[in-house]
């Protein structure tokens, strides 16, 4: 059961139209959604590809992912972590959201890991 995008270009906007199977998108007309209209064209979708974990963990071990990163710099270093993140198909929950969030507002890390410290969070050091 294919969902495929087009363009319409009665209303100008791209559209996902949802077919029951392959040969019925082949042979039937699509419809825009939006305005009804019939002058569509199929677009080239954007595609995810399935990976192991192995091989998420390969690519994040390539050095070409640390190209711009720098570590003085708060918001770099966020834009890095948020990546690593979402590399690792994972929720890392909402204190990683948090710390990335304000260090993306340009606060300074060890602040932040003074402040959630007395929290008693995992990004507290541990005590001596």
């Amino acid at each position: 059961m294919p969902i495929y995008e087009y363009y319409c270009y009665d209303c100008r906007r791209r559209v996902s139209i949802f077919w029951r199977s392959i040969s019925a998108a082949e042979k039937g007309t699509p419809i825009c959604p939006v305005c009804g209209g019939q002058h569509l064209r199929r677009l080239v979708s954007r595609v995810s590809v399935a990976q192991n974990e192995e091989d998420r963990l390969e690519r994040l071990a390539d050095p070409s992912n640390l190209s711009g990163l720098d570590p003085n710099d708060p918001k770099s270093m966020a834009r890095w972590m948020r990546q690593m993140g979402q590399e690792m198909g994972e929720d890392m929950g909402d204190e990683f959201d948090e710390v990335v969030d304000r260090m993306e507002a340009g606060e300074d890390p060890d602040e932040i890991e003074r402040t959630l410290g007395e929290n008693g969070n995992d990004f507290a050091p541990p005590p001596a």
